[in-house]
């Protein structure tokens, strides 16, 4: 199904860059991805050095599987999104959090399925998806569900401020 202006409440002229540029155009094709099997601290390791929040989970053939983002890291040791600064300050002295999650390898503890998008999608398709998921990053899949680049919010900005300027 493809996402025209008219989806999209507002109607001003500014509205329709998002429109015209598709996700190929802004996307990363260079992007890290892992293995199911890889453990959970080479996740953390790797988010922590290459300063992201979150990596693609593909198989062997490199078909996308899942996400993991450091949120469900630190769901490993029971914070998770709707936890406040205050409850991570009591969960440091001692008490309790909720919901936690339990794992060693990405497999355990990523969300799956994954919320994909095509190369060829509008930035304004992609920024919807994320908004109605709740998510920052989506893997841009071939026909095969293949791997070939990340789109996130920034990506979608820095797009949107590059028209406008």
């Amino acid at each position: 199904m493809r996402t025209t202006q008219k989806d999209f409440p507002g109607g001003h002229l500014r509205s329709t860059i998002g429109f015209e540029i598709l996700v190929q155009d802004v996307m990363t094709k260079k992007v890290l991805s892992i293995l199911k099997y890889d453990s959970v601290m080479h996740v953390a390791h790797i988010l922590s050095e290459n300063n992201i929040s979150g990596l693609p989970v593909v198989d062997k053939e490199n078909h996308v599987i899942g996400v993991i983002t450091q949120a469900d890291i630190l769901s490993i040791v029971g914070v998770r999104k709707g936890h406040t600064f205050k409850d991570l300050l009591k969960h440091m002295l001692g008490e309790p959090l909720s919901e936690r999650k339990v794992g060693d390898i990405v497999g355990d503890i990523m969300a799956s399925p994954v919320v994909t998008i095509k190369a060829d999608a509008t930035i304004a398709e992609a920024a919807q998806s994320m908004d109605e998921k709740r998510i920052r990053r989506l893997p841009v899949v071939d026909d095969k569900n293949k791997l070939i680049g990340i789109i996130s919010r920034a990506d979608i900005l820095k797009a949107v401020i590059r028209n406008l300027t």
